[in-house]
């Protein structure tokens, strides 16, 4: 009997110890196909910056994102079908780039501001204006 009480309480340890263990693990990301975004941002942060990316273009999600196969309503948020996907890849690229080369900008330094960002030619439009400003 004491044997088994004995048991009973290490087999309840052993098992504490297991769900802490799996409690204390970093959720695996649930985002598929991050090119240039890391793999293991937040849902908010993402939902953060893709908000961000729709006020400077003046767009919404289907701008970028194809539609699901199984149901048209829906987000294939994955899926590379539309070419404005890797358009926005390469632009996020290029003002990293930049922002590194000429502005010493590190993505990690969360009080340093970009000097360059969609909003800066999009201005809220789909596609920059490529003419000069209008004369006075």
């Amino acid at each position: 009997m004491l044997f088994n009480k004995k048991m009973t309480v290490l087999f309840m340890l052993v098992a504490l110890v297991l769900a802490g263990i799996a409690a204390s693990k970093p959720p695996k990301s649930t985002h598929k196909n991050l090119k240039v975004l890391p793999k293991n941002i937040s849902h908010d942060d993402l939902d953060k910056i893709m908000d961000e990316w729709k006020a400077a273009l003046g767009v919404r999600c289907n701008f970028c994102h194809a539609p699901r196969k199984d149901d048209p309503r829906k987000m294939d948020f994955a899926s590379d079908d539309k070419p404005e996907k890797e358009i926005a890849r390469d632009m996020v690229r290029m003002t990293t780039k930049l922002n590194k080369k000429y502005f010493h900008y590190k993505q990690s330094d969360s009080s340093s501001v970009a000097p360059v960002s969609c909003m800066t030619c999009h201005h809220g439009k789909e596609h920059p204006e490529n003419g000069a400003p209008a004369k006075k």
